[in-house]
């Protein structure tokens, strides 16, 4: 068995880009975001009726919200957040039962739910991520992904190119990858972006995935200021606030930071129209971002709709789309509504009427889209 090092190099400029939104993900199950308060609130799972953190949210939002369980009457999601961020922008209580500090725990707790509900449909392999792993690996390998998902699917469906035929690359740096003897635990993960050790002329290609609204593996530290992959840990225990972990014999433990013993926080970016991006890592990721939609010859955006909440995205694509660059815009309805939308990004854009699953089925239309 032959085995060397190399380091893994990305062309200069990038093919497509897939950018990747809720509809990518929801064939599998994964809850819309207009779906997920109605889970939280319609009595469905035990574990929130019963926590501390869901009578939390549940309180709060049945006293400021209106609720018609047999009309299927609910807020929006970022409607709840909207509220929540008035009091928190500027330092006011709402009332004596909810002061400002509470409702800024009753928003994490949130998030917390958010991060439970959307678990609960993601710890599967995908059929659809896997098939268009590979559509990638068949057709054009010259590829990357920016993905407004928190669930890991896409990941978990990349398991069969994993490591021989390719690796991931997250593209900021993780502590998995630190030396600590604290961390060699979790030191499995390999960093695309130092030397690779290659056994038997193999040769991976890295692919860059840009969770730039985080993701439910990564755990984040505040005390310390980085974060930890767990690629196979995802759960939250709603009873305590924190991530589970589970031993090769599947016993359960609670997660806390190896370097400094800090209760890890959610990494994910909730639908707010007040959205914290000025996290060392959702910056990072931005920042990448930014730089392969400049250099890409081709924007293919598939289950995307682009929402009001998502005003960032919009600025990260106008300053940085150039005019030659041609997109596509993949989705079930391209209403007027949402042409409208894209239309003021680029003029330079085609609207494709198709499901992620149908687009995986067709040879034909992913010809066209994975061809330059």
């Amino acid at each position: 068995m032959n085995s060397s090092e190399i380091y893994l190099r990305y062309p200069p400029e990038r093919d497509i880009v897939f950018v990747m939104g809720a509809g990518t993900s929801h064939p599998d199950g994964v809850p819309l975001q207009e779906d997920i308060l109605p889970a939280i609130l319609s009595k469905g799972f035990n574990e929130i009726e019963e926590s501390p953190i869901g009578r939390t949210v549940i309180e709060f939002i049945k006293d400021n919200f209106y609720i018609n369980h047999e009309k299927n009457l609910y807020p929006q999601l970022e409607s709840v957040f909207a509220f929540m961020d008035h009091f928190l922008f500027e330092r006011e209580s709402l009332s004596s039962k909810y002061s400002n500090s509470f409702i800024y725990y009753t928003k994490e707790n949130l998030i917390k739910l958010i991060h439970y509900i959307i678990e609960l449909q993601a710890d599967k392999k995908s059929f659809y991520y896997h098939k268009f792993w590979e559509a990638v690996v068949n057709n054009n390998k010259n590829i990357s992904i920016i993905t407004l998902n928190y669930d890991t699917l896409l990941e978990q469906a990349f398991d069969f190119l994993f490591p021989e035929k390719g690796l991931i690359d997250y593209c900021f740096h993780l502590m998995n990858y630190n030396t600590d003897q604290a961390l060699k635990p979790f030191r499995f993960w390999i960093n695309a972006r130092e030397p690779v050790n290659i056994i038997n002329n193999a040769h991976p290609v890295p692919y860059k995935i840009l969770k730039v609204h985080g993701s439910l593996n990564w755990k984040y530290c505040n005390c310390c200021n980085q974060t930890l992959l767990t690629p196979w840990d995802r759960k939250i225990d709603l009873f305590h606030g924190k991530f589970l972990g589970y031993t090769p014999d599947k016993k359960e433990y609670s997660f806390s930071c190896p370097l400094d013993g800090t209760d890890f926080q959610t990494l994910i970016i909730p639908p707010s129209y007040h959205k914290f991006i000025k996290s060392s890592v959702i910056s990072q990721l931005l920042n990448e971002s930014a730089r392969e939609i400049h250099c890409a010859k081709k924007i293919v955006f598939i289950g995307y709709s682009l929402s009001g909440t998502d005003a960032h995205i919009k600025a990260l694509f106008k300053k940085n789309l150039k005019n030659d660059t041609k997109v596509f815009v993949i989705n079930n309805e391209n209403s007027d509504n949402l042409k409208a939308k894209y239309l003021s990004l680029t003029s330079n854009i085609e609207f494709i009427d198709s499901s992620f699953e149908n687009l995986l089925s067709d040879d034909n239309l992913l010809a066209r889209i994975f061809n330059l």
